[in-house]
């Protein structure tokens, strides 16, 4: 009987049919299956979000504190005054397309502020097939038996998901975010980010370099009580860019956490 070392085969030990007879079953059969189970994950989570909805918008600053306890967007909220204007988001909703559920349009609901007339600030991420290069080649749109078409099957982010860009209406210049701290590229490559800038540069620009539509869609919408709870996947790094004790004890009135209530009397966390 052969050792277990002597019969572990490698996919550089297979025929290249074997291995392209793999490949297409993981793609076509267990993709299907994969995508059946994320579109059944969508409709039933549906309601669930929407009573979500109902009982955290009970919850003074709810968002805002999500956001808060939220580590990756430490380094989207640089800015003094962009936490300011976070401070009065009420809700953060995901409206997918109806076609193709992983399209989808964020929304930002906000109070009255002294920022932007705009009660709801939408980045849309818009579903749109690349045309093939081969008109032959286009795939059937004619769901199977599974629920899934081929064209779903052939759906790919990078090339089918166009991020669309809005204009805010700044109250004044000197409340503009996007103006106060704007977007610097390099070479003015719209794809070399050097500095964000605002988060609100992120609306007013189509593009999304730092894939933000992930972190908003499947971690902070998806976590947002876990967030709200201090326990969410990706926490906030508390002892982050922390100095001596001395240093702690001097600078806790001013670099504590950010009191969501009074923002404008706490200093921003700025990113070096």
């Amino acid at each position: 009987m052969p050792s277990p070392s002597k019969s572990n085969a490698s996919a550089d030990d297979m025929e290249d049919e074997v291995i392209e007879e793999l490949d297409n079953f993981d793609k076509i059969v267990m993709g299907r299956v994969r995508l059946a189970r994320d579109y059944l994950a969508y409709s039933k989570l549906q309601p669930l979000y929407e009573q979500r909805r109902e009982v955290v918008s009970k919850i003074p600053k709810f968002w805002p504190m999500v956001l808060e306890n939220h580590g990756p967007m430490e380094m989207e909220l640089q800015h003094r005054d962009d936490i300011v204007a976070m401070s009065y988001l009420t809700d953060l909703w995901i409206v997918r397309d109806a076609k193709e559920p992983r399209a989808f349009t964020a929304e930002f609901h906000f109070s009255e502020n002294p920022y932007f007339s705009d009660a709801v600030l939408k980045k849309e991420f818009k579903y749109v097939p690349a045309p093939p290069e081969d008109t032959a080649d286009v795939p059937s749109s004619e769901p199977g038996e599974d629920g899934i078409s081929d064209a779903q099957l052939a759906f790919d982010w990078d090339t089918d998901i166009k991020p669309q860009a809005i204009k805010i209406n700044w109250k004044s210049d000197a409340k503009n975010l996007t103006k106060q701290h704007p977007r610097k590229n390099e070479d003015d490559d719209e794809e070399d980010v050097l500095d964000p800038g605002s988060f609100f540069n992120w609306f007013e620009h189509a593009d999304d370099p730092k894939d933000l539509a992930s972190t908003f869609e499947e971690d902070i919408f998806t976590h947002a009580i876990q967030y709200f709870l201090g326990k969410g996947p990706n926490p906030r790094d508390e002892e982050a860019g922390s100095g001596s004790e001395d240093d702690d004890d001097e600078d806790e009135d001013d670099e504590g956490s950010i009191d969501l209530e009074q923002p404008a009397k706490k200093k921003a966390r700025i990113v070096s």
